[in-house]
């Protein structure tokens, strides 16, 4: 019996209107503003109203578009389904036979308010294969959708392809994405939605550091507020695909899956291949596209509950020098500036002096830590901070006694080992005794030592991943592996966070953040770098899963020189942390520290649970953005000049976000250790000249002073979001920060 039904899901500002009439597979009619009341009569004529009519030299029937798009319809643009049985039902012609709304079969029409799930299934019993399509209307109007495909034939079916697609109408003409490098991921890109496809591939066997992220298609010119915006992201952790299509018909879509490599699923009789979800955001904006992720992401029952620790990572501290006086003397600074949770990074185990050797061998270094973690881990503990430990489970050293004993382990095709890199490989964990064996390692160390907290790592791309002797590839099978490894041990030890760390941020992703608590945004926490990777780090990741850390003074990995000031405000709105050897910090630079960690915690309840805005300038040379509380009560903003505009002003800044009916007072924060700027009138300060000397000598901005009882100025949401404030000038590279609160 074929489905016959039509369904229309609302939440949120969200419509999804589904058709799966007459048997075929389910079409997405509209996705995106909210329709109100969509009857049964409504629903038959916006599908009749949607079907393109019959032109010269096309197929005689319309063709439609399915979620799983059809090459048999007529769809000449990439199929949802690719594979074959030895070149055989290589096109397959699905007829759905059940539709279910929260697990309940439906006829007819239904309106769905709020939260839902629609599950659909089909079959093709010529080609030997079933279907089951699942979408899903979450919180915060968040859409997702995937595919699950199940061999019925005797003989075996390669699965090549599986992704979905949403339809966007032609008022989306341009397309909107990420691309960047190690230590410079996040780098926004803009083109034309032209004929044609535009296809990002993900072929590193992680996410990747230059991964598209988010894919938006979007009306015209559109910005953080303005243009209708319609966003996917695939939610893999492994080879990947997003994509943009557009037909000559006019037809368009957006979609993705995962790459699957050749051979790498063949389905035995029974057998089931499942795509991964591919999330879809809609909105006025992107900082609207974005928020619906945030807001999603919060109501996830996993979602971290307790405050983000304020966090020190020791490895641009010490990198591999290990010496417990070192480490606790670094432990007792961070102490007494704030800080809640303390990192031991790579170089704790086995042979590791350098990234040479010792990866795949986690066992405490008697060498270096002759009497185990135990007396680093009691003094942290009893300054008051949990502790953490830095793991890279999915990579092995060929210099390491894992290496030795199990070479087989080692992904490899051919006759030949994969290219090095950073003198490492990948140990299979679609291995089961490999995979077992890795897994009890840190279930042993987790048993011995009180750990709160791993960082995670994984530092390279996956070449030749194949498994040994054959060298079938195994990329898919290692990504399932680390996402089952990693629930296992969350499993085993209830309260434990987990950092997804790849390089920096090569493994940002709804895949691996359904199970982390955190991602390292970059292993480059230079300021002026970061203000850019945070800025598209946050359209698709909430402040408060990004690893933000205050750098030292001079950048580890672009050699920049810059203030604490600029350092700590770059930081301030993550999950902040600390990567900086206290000990070559100033009496004046622990001070200043301490004042922003304390400052950080005060609001960190509003920075990690308010409402992202980001401000458009004409001049690139600013970025503005904050944080609105979710009853408009409190914000606070940021205005950071990242390079020297060619005008001394660039205007008034504008607070977007505010209840336009609300009085709020502005006051900058931190005047202590204000910025190198001259402040502007309504900040209510001057500069404190009485000491000429001591500015020269030490090239530092001159203290305020009040000049009345309370600083900054009071005015309207409405005066504050269309007219703004005079900025107040800055060296480059500088950032203020303001507080606006309810009065």
């Amino acid at each position: 019996m074929s489905a016959n039904t039509t369904l229309h899901l609302h939440h949120d500002g969200v419509s999804v209107v589904l058709d799966v009439t007459d048997g075929l597979l389910p079409a997405v009619v509209h996705w995106g503003h909210d329709l109100g009341d969509v009857s049964a009569d409504e629903a038959a004529a916006l599908i009749t109203g949607g079907i393109r009519p019959v032109m010269a030299n096309m197929m005689d029937e319309p063709v439609r578009l399915a979620i799983l798009p059809e090459h048999w319809t007529g769809w000449t643009g990439r199929p949802g389904l690719s594979g074959s049985r030895h070149g055989r039902a290589w096109s397959p012609k699905f007829t759905s036979t059940e539709v279910r709304v929260g697990g309940e079969v439906v006829e007819g029409h239904r309106q769905v308010d709020g939260p839902c799930v629609v599950e659909v299934d089909a079959v093709d019993e010529v080609a030997g294969l079933s279907l089951l399509i699942t979408v899903e209307l979450l919180e915060a109007g968040v859409v997702r959708a995937k595919a699950k495909v199940t061999n019925t034939g005797d003989d075996g079916y390669q699965v090549d392809d599986l992704v979905v697609a949403l339809p966007v109408p032609q008022l989306a003409s341009e397309l909107f994405d990420m691309a960047g490098r190690w230590g410079k991921e996040k780098t926004p890109q803009r083109r034309e939605f032209v004929v044609g496809t535009h296809l990002r591939e993900g072929r590193r066997g992680r996410t990747g550091a230059d991964a598209a992220g988010v894919l938006h298609a979007g009306s015209p010119g559109f910005g953080f507020a303005e243009g209708e915006v319609w966003a996917v992201h695939t939610a893999w952790s492994g080879n990947h695909t997003h994509y943009a299509e557009k037909l000559a018909s006019g037809a368009q879509v957006i979609g993705g899956g995962e790459l699957l490599l050749p051979g790498e699923v063949v389905l035995a009789n029974g057998d089931s291949y499942e795509s991964p979800w591919l999330y879809a955001s809609h909105g006025v904006g992107l900082d609207a596209v974005a928020r619906r992720f945030h807001r999603w992401m919060r109501s996830r029952p996993q979602h971290v509950e307790r405050v983000r620790p304020v966090t020190i990572n020791v490895w641009e501290a010490v990198y591999f020098d290990h010496r417990l006086d070192r480490l606790v003397d670094l432990a007792e600074r961070a102490a007494a500036v704030g800080v809640e949770r303390y990192v031991l990074d790579d170089g704790w185990f086995g042979s590791r002096r350098n990234d040479h050797s010792g990866l795949g061998d986690w066992t405490v270094s008697p060498d270096m830590w002759p009497n185990g973690l135990g007396p680093l881990i009691e003094k942290v503990n009893e300054l008051g901070m949990e502790f953490g430990l830095w793991f890279e489970p999915e990579m092995i050293n060929m210099d390491s006694d894992a290496a030795r004993a199990h070479p087989e382990w080692v992904m490899a095709t051919g006759d030949r080992l994969p290219v090095e890199s950073r003198w490492q490989q990948v140990i299979n964990l679609g291995i089961p005794e490999c995979y077992a064996f890795i897994r009890d390692a840190i279930f042993e160390i987790l048993a011995e030592y009180d750990i709160a907290y791993i960082k995670w790592d994984h530092n390279r791309d996956l070449i030749d991943a194949g498994t040994q002797p054959e060298g079938r590839p195994g990329v898919h099978e290692q990504t399932l592996a680390y996402y089952r490894l990693v629930d296992e041990i969350k499993a085993a030890h209830p309260g434990l966070e987990i950092e997804s760390c790849s390089s920096g941020g090569a493994r940002v992703d709804l895949g691996a953040l359904e199970r982390t608590d955190r991602i390292w945004v970059s292993d480059c926490i230079d300021p002026l770098e970061r203000q850019q990777m945070n800025r598209w780090t946050t359209q698709l990741v909430p402040p408060e899963l990004m690893g933000t850390h205050i750098a030292s003074g001079a950048s580890h990995t672009t050699g920049r020189l810059h203030t604490l000031t600029f350092r700590a405000a770059s930081a301030f709105f993550g999950h902040l942390g600390i990567e900086w050897d206290l000990k070559q910090a100033s009496e004046a630079e622990m001070a200043e520290l301490k004042a922003w960690v304390a400052e950080h915690k005060r609001l960190r309840d509003l920075l990690h649970g308010g409402d992202l805005v980001r401000i458009d300038f004409p001049d690139q040379t600013m970025y503005g953005h904050g944080v609105v509380a979710p009853d408009q009560s409190r914000a606070v903003y940021s205005f950071a000049d990242v390079a020297r505009s060619e005008v001394i002003s660039r205007g008034r800044l504008r607070f977007p976000g505010l209840d336009p009916k609300t009085r709020y007072r502005v006051t900058p924060l931190l005047l202590d250790f204000p910025p190198h700027t001259r402040p502007p009138a309504w900040w209510g300060v001057k500069e404190d000249r009485s000491n000429e000397l001591h500015y020269i000598s030490n090239h530092l901005p001159f203290p305020l002073v009040p000049t009345s009882d309370r600083p900054g100025v009071e005015l309207s949401g409405t005066a504050l979001s269309l007219v703004g404030l005079e900025q107040a000038p800055t060296f480059p590279e500088q950032a203020a920060l303001y507080l606006v609160e309810k009065v």
